[in-house]
């Protein structure tokens, strides 16, 4: 049988690349993190794991086997979960980490709703400009966007579509743009880094159209500020629809859909967290989240891009051009 401490050891690695790294998450000497692959190794009659430069890479074997090990240590997690079930009350420290986005829109209040349930949760909640990729982090993130090359679980809670909005004195001042290519003559309010590579707008019939937004005079890294400033009546820029909805319930009058039968591909919402085995005030949190998704937000199922199980339709009118 195996022992689930050489699995969890040998599954770390596998992700990391690095005993070191993998060591300091598990809070393991690495000569013992070592010793636990070695022994899983002569078990299985296999290596698992080769060195190359400066990362530990799987073997042939040690890819078959990895399927099989998160089965095993899947398997025990839930074990364990359901065990918790029937234990005391969810307490404890977490830590939160978010898209800045995301902070006062959703989060921070559901947060507070999460701590009413759980009186004896201590909660630290902090916006990052970037998330957190590594193995080690135990930080339960909330992303707005894809994140590439991270150590850590994804989960995509739903997708944002997004519009172009301007305030309704804008138009009247600057006019309504027919189509994306009049976009040039407005004045643009610039997200740092949204568009810095250009934009696809999306039409049902006249398919794509690329946009190459014009210099922005104002530019900012903060959704809210970028929004404030777009409500303000400054410019055209980018928002997604739930928030746009948001705004215009608080502050009715202020946002307009510019080109509302043009639309950008939906943007995803994401859930990172560690593998391994979680303390019950982390699957509590977990499975909090799920639950108090908004309904508003497109739910993820199957591949990215699609929507409850078909293609959104900005993808749709993409591969249809």
């Amino acid at each position: 049988m195996y022992d689930l401490d050489e699995l969890l050891a040998f599954d770390h690695v596998m992700r990391s690349g690095s005993l070191t790294r993998s060591a300091r998450a598990l809070n393991l000497a690495k000569s013992t993190l070592s010793r636990r692959i070695s022994q899983l190794e002569r078990q299985l009659g296999q290596s698992l794991l080769r060195r190359q430069s400066n990362r530990l890479l799987p073997t042939e074997a040690g890819q078959l086997f990895h399927a099989y090990c998160r089965q095993i240590l899947e398997l025990a997690e839930q074990s364990h979960q359901a065990l918790e079930e029937l234990s005391e009350e969810v307490s404890g420290e977490l830590h939160v980490a978010t898209h800045n986005a995301l902070a006062r829109s959703w989060l921070a209040s559901s947060l507070a709703q999460f701590m009413s349930l759980h009186p004896a949760v201590r909660l630290t909640l902090q916006t990052c400009p970037t998330p957190p990729l590594s193995a080690e982090s135990q930080i339960v993130t909330l992303w707005l966007g894809e994140v590439h090359g991270s150590e850590l679980r994804q989960e995509t809670l739903g997708w944002l579509g997004r519009s172009l909005y301007g305030h309704p004195d804008y138009f009247v001042q600057r006019g309504h743009p027919q189509h994306p290519r009049e976009l040039t003559q407005h004045a643009w309010i610039d997200l740092l880094g949204e568009a810095e590579h250009g934009l696809i707008l999306t039409h049902p019939q006249q398919g794509e159209f690329r946009f190459t937004p014009p210099e922005s005079r104002f530019r900012v890294d903060q959704q809210m500020l970028h929004g404030d400033t777009i409500a303000r009546g400054h410019g055209l820029g980018i928002m997604p629809d739930w928030m746009a909805a948001a705004r215009e319930r608080a502050h009715p009058g202020t946002l307009e859909r510019c080109l509302p039968e043009w639309s950008l591909a939906p943007t995803p919402v994401t859930l990172l967290y560690p593998y391994g085995p979680r303390p019950r005030r982390l699957s509590a949190l977990l499975t909090f989240l799920r639950q108090a998704t908004p309904a508003e937000w497109e739910p993820s199922l199957g591949e990215p891009g699609t929507v409850h199980g078909m293609a959104h339709p900005a993808v749709v009118a993409r591969h249809a051009t």
